[in-house]
């Protein structure tokens, strides 16, 4: 029987046993966090070997210890170019976090404008789509520098392209986030279609799309999505220069220590390395040297990417176990049960996320707080939560949700009661 079809006396019942369950999860002293996407020891393991260093020349006798080498080593460069499908010349390699390059590419715009600008941005007035639910951390760029944005909703192949289309008539729209495959945090995957229209619809000449390809090779399925050529595709819509595409090792080897990329046109390359060029010599080479060794090619990335699917599709699969049993007869939330990428979407009833998150915290299990998956943290629905099972081990996985069902049960109990109460009193 579902929540909506108990009657008042039934539904009472179901609130207190709910508070019971509740009270009992709190005195369990819990102390779990599954509030970000980060791999956990066992995966990080699986990288040890680049503890052990790197040869100090390149096959092509470059020092890796010395200045220069601002578009990064050729090797590492060509295993992305391959995962990623664009030409060698198309991609170069920089320091630890793609969160940095994107930061660069708008902070850049603002301050110099883009190759196809007339003037810098002007973060006062410019606007840059949102798809929801979507990353914080690519909203928070934007909240930081004071740039306005728009939230479009995400669909199962990409965003409501009806709704980019009439937003792009307005060429104060410079910006679109995008995360293409296992997309944070509802794990959609960006179809062809998509990706075309995308890249050849009426924009302002200076509309950049950033294209985060964070998680291309997180697969949980022997499915393995290939990455669109979204290069490619851009320069035959005559639009090469649209297309800022980041990724990044940081959940291939060290979370903390990777390799990040920027691929992109001739004329958005130079243009990025003109500017970084202010603020250092080259990336660090004994880091890519240490990953190009190690990883070997995109087949090796690949086949190390299997051992990742091996540590966290089974917390993944706890995921939808425990809020199968726990939420499936009461229809009172709906789940993502996603092919990659780093994250479950837990969707409760509207108006009782933030409550879930709050009852969770007083158990002690951290969930990424409600709203996070909307610009400026503002969920209008207040229904998303983002889970993120890949850090615990499975055991604290299912511990931590089967907490999480007893307050998403709690709080849609008790938003129904108050909703029936009020039902009721109007009646009188």
């Amino acid at each position: 029987m579902t929540l909506n079809e108990l009657s008042p006396a039934e539904l009472d019942t179901f609130v207190e046993q709910q508070q019971t369950a509740y009270d009992a999860l709190v005195g369990q002293g819990l102390k779990l966090d599954i509030t970000r996407g980060k791999p956990s020891a066992a995966q990080l393991d699986l990288s040890n070997d680049l503890l052990r260093g790197a040869h100090e020349t390149t096959v092509d006798g470059i020092d890796i210890r010395n200045y220069g080498g601002v578009k990064g080593l050729t090797t590492i460069r060509q295993i992305f170019a391959d995962l990623l499908g664009v030409p060698l010349e198309n991609i170069l390699a920089a320091d630890n976090a793609s969160l940095s390059i994107m930061h660069d590419l708008i902070t850049f715009a603002v301050l110099h404008g883009t190759p196809d600008s007339d003037r810098p941005w002007d973060r006062s007035t410019i606007k840059i789509l949102c798809p929801v639910p979507g990353y914080d951390r690519h909203f928070a760029i934007c909240e930081a520098l004071g740039i306005e944005m728009i939230p479009v909703p995400l669909g199962e192949h990409g965003p409501d392209l009806a709704r980019v289309r009439e937003l792009l008539a307005d060429d104060s729209v410079k910006g679109m986030w995008v995360v293409p495959t296992y997309a944070n945090p509802n794990g959609i995957v960006y179809d062809e279609a998509t990706t075309r229209e995308l890249v050849s619809m009426p924009a302002a000449p200076d509309f950049r799309i950033i294209w985060d390809n964070a998680y291309a090779v997180h697969h949980l399925t022997d499915h393995e999505y290939p990455a669109i050529d979204v290069l490619g595709l851009a320069t035959e819509a005559g639009n090469p220069n649209r297309i800022w595409e980041v990724a990044s090792t940081s959940k291939i080897t060290f979370a903390g220590a990777g390799v990040s990329f920027l691929a992109a046109s001739a004329a958005n390359l130079d243009w990025y390395l003109k500017y970084t060029g202010f603020r250092t010599i080259g990336p660090n080479k004994v880091n890519q040297q240490a990953h190009a060794e190690f990883l070997g090619s995109a087949d090796g990335v690949r086949e190390l990417m299997r051992k990742h699917r091996e540590i966290i599709a089974p917390k993944f699969a706890v995921v939808d176990e425990v809020l199968q049993q726990r939420l499936g007869e009461y229809a009172v939330a709906t789940w993502t049960r996603p092919e990659g990428g780093y994250f479950v979407t837990l969707t409760v009833p509207n108006g009782t996320a933030a409550a879930v998150v709050a009852l969770a915290k007083q158990a002690g299990i951290a969930l990424t707080p409600a709203g996070s998956s909307h610009p400026l943290k503002h969920d209008p629905d207040d229904a998303v939560i983002r889970l993120a099972p890949t850090l615990p081990p499975v055991a604290e996985v299912r511990a931590a949700m089967e907490g999480v069902a007893t307050c998403v049960l709690l709080a849609a109990g008790q938003a129904r009661q108050a909703a029936a109460g009020s039902v009721r009193h109007s009646a009188d």
